[in-house]
């Protein structure tokens, strides 16, 4: 789950200056937390405690509101029974890696998937997306190498997942759909050499980069381990609150 969120911080000042290149500095000035760890650790309390996603959700949302989500999110958090909105958008693809490392098996993944997205995602391919995400985690924790990832996703949700990621780069642009961020974010994950070159993947694509790094460093993390200096740099972008969850999740499920 940490790697969900240093890939979220990491691409935070390049998701509105979208760059095309892996050779950056990778926290750079003005890096900070998104809504993506927001909703992430989120997801990941709420599973510790056994607690209704969507009141945990907008509990946290409440609790940080400046984290830069989409204008319905926003609306959907604040209100106390504003039903889901019928989103495609990525959201629910880049809050749903804990899910990866708590569910016990594949059914219960594509469950507990499904269900942190529908209380705000509730379109096919939103809620396809992130059962997508949680299911390359899980797969990944449990020693599945790349190329058979690939090929389950590709079964289960129809996604191509053929391409290169210099093949993406030169023709991708800004979206926010989960079809347009899913499949690439994945490609990321599953060619890179390591943790970091997942997460200059994700970035060199020069979308939505903080939540594309932020599935990329999602699956990274159980396919490659996190280098511990990225870890402490990482937990020192969150407050008090927010590493108090991370650290506990990754206690409870190491």
């Amino acid at each position: 789950m940490l790697g969900a969120v240093i890939g979220d911080i990491v691409g935070s000042i390049y998701e509105a200056q979208p760059i095309k290149t892996k050779g950056f500095e990778l926290f750079g000035p003005g890096c900070r937390f998104t809504d993506d760890t927001v909703c992430t650790v989120a997801v990941a309390d709420a599973l510790l405690s056994e607690r209704d996603f969507a009141a945990t959700l907008r509990a946290y949302v409440r609790r940080y509101p400046d984290a830069g989500y989409g204008g319905l999110f926003l609306q959907w958090a604040l209100a106390d029974d504003m039903p889901a909105y019928g989103s495609w958008g990525n959201g629910a693809a880049m809050r749903v890696s804990p899910v990866g490392h708590a569910a016990a098996d594949t059914a219960a993944v594509l469950d507990l998937a499904a269900r942190t997205a529908v209380v705000s995602h509730d379109h096919a391919s939103a809620v396809a997306g992130a059962q997508a995400v949680a299911l390359a985690v899980w797969l990944a924790r449990r020693g599945t190498a790349a190329a058979a990832i690939r090929t389950r996703l590709s079964a289960a949700f129809g996604y191509d997942l053929t391409a290169s990621v210099d093949g993406i780069r030169a023709g991708y642009g800004f979206d926010v759909s989960s079809d347009g961020t899913v499949p690439p974010a994945v490609i990321c994950a599953l060619e890179a050499a390591d943790f970091e070159d997942a997460v200059r993947n994700a970035v060199s694509l020069g979308g939505d980069s903080d939540t594309l790094a932020c599935i990329a460093g999602a699956i990274a993390e159980p396919l490659f381990g996190i280098p511990s200096a990225l870890a402490a740099v990482a937990r020192r972008y969150l407050d008090n609150h927010l590493a108090d969850v991370v650290e506990r999740f990754q206690r409870t499920y190491p």
